[in-house]
């Protein structure tokens, strides 16, 4: 009986130490998470003033058809997890990614993240090259400026026209929690240049530019695709800490669960040992009773004195 209860003591502490150490990563995911969802909110800002810049060059030359040639080059860009704990992320985007592929044909596969590289290995996606992801905010700038060097490497002398672009992470779903998007980044979406050259110019000021055309749209694309890149790392790590805090606040409540179950068998062990120890109590007290009754009683053949 005292060896079980030490070692449901035993289990119990083993039980609460885990139980520690799922709420403080439960606790970092969600302190981690703030900061990205605010370099978000930032690089949308910064978008926005790309997207402007857009709008005046559309302005001063005119229409622009953004339809790819067809022999486009089309490369993915796919943003995965390498820090664990957020159950199969990887693989869920893997196979969402291997399912729009299916429907493109060849495609230069990039990855970042070694686990999401094994993920897109496992669906039969080669990736030709693999970048670290992030590990704080200041390394999602880093990431978006590699990323961009290699999509130039990539084009290599092709016309932004004959190169698509496509990004591959997981974006906020509001009560769903999250969901695998990919977004297409080249060439520019039909109804986003639709739109750019149907709004009227708000300024009184007509836009003007001294530079080449050429050279001034590809540096507007260049900011267009780092600031994609940089938003979409972002949000990769945003729903890669809520897949974290979900998971750990699942594992919180089983290990919970597993704490209460131990208490009741401990409390269980306990009253019984005190009811084995109260009745073996009762039961020499019943037997010195018996004892001292028996000795009072006088033998056989002895006279009894008055």
């Amino acid at each position: 009986m005292t060896q079980s209860l030490e070692s449901l003591s035993r289990r119990t502490i083993s039980m609460t130490g885990i139980r520690s150490v799922v709420h403080t990563m439960k606790t970092l995911s969600v302190i981690n998470s703030a900061p990205y969802a605010h370099a978000v909110e930032a690089i949308e800002a910064y978008h926005d003033s790309v997207l402007m810049g857009l709008h005046a060059f559309l302005r001063v030359i005119g229409s622009y058809d953004p339809a790819p040639s067809g022999a486009a080059h089309h490369a993915i860009i796919v943003f995965g997890s390498d820090h664990g704990l957020c159950g199969n992320y990887n693989e869920v985007l893997a196979c969402h990614v291997a399912g729009r592929l299916a429907k493109i044909g060849k495609t230069t596969v990039v990855s970042v993240g070694a686990q999401m590289a094994d993920a897109l290995r496992d669906q039969g996606l080669a990736p030709e090259s693999q970048f670290f992801p992030p590990a704080s905010v200041d390394g999602i700038e880093r990431l978006a400026n590699q990323l961009t060097q290699h999509l130039d490497e990539i084009r290599d002398g092709r016309s932004v026209g004959d190169i698509a672009v496509s990004l591959a992470y997981f974006t906020r779903d509001g009560a769903n929690g999250q969901r695998p998007e990919c977004t297409d980044l080249l060439p520019l979406d039909p109804v986003l240049v639709r739109n750019l050259e149907g709004t009227p110019w708000a300024s009184r000021s007509l836009p003007a530019f001294s530079m080449p055309a050429d050279d001034l749209f590809r540096a507007l694309i260049r900011n267009h695709l780092f600031a994609s890149l940089f938003r979409a790392a972002a949000e990769a790590l945003v729903t890669e800490n809520a897949a974290r805090l979900a998971l750990m606040q699942q594992a919180e409540q089983s290990v919970d669960e597993r704490l209460d179950g131990l208490k009741s068998e401990m409390r269980s062990l306990r009253q019984s040992a005190i009811t084995t120890e109260i009745l073996d109590v009762i039961i020499g007290f019943e037997a010195l009773k018996k004892g001292r009754k028996s000795s009072m009683i006088p033998r056989l053949g002895q006279p009894t004195s008055f």
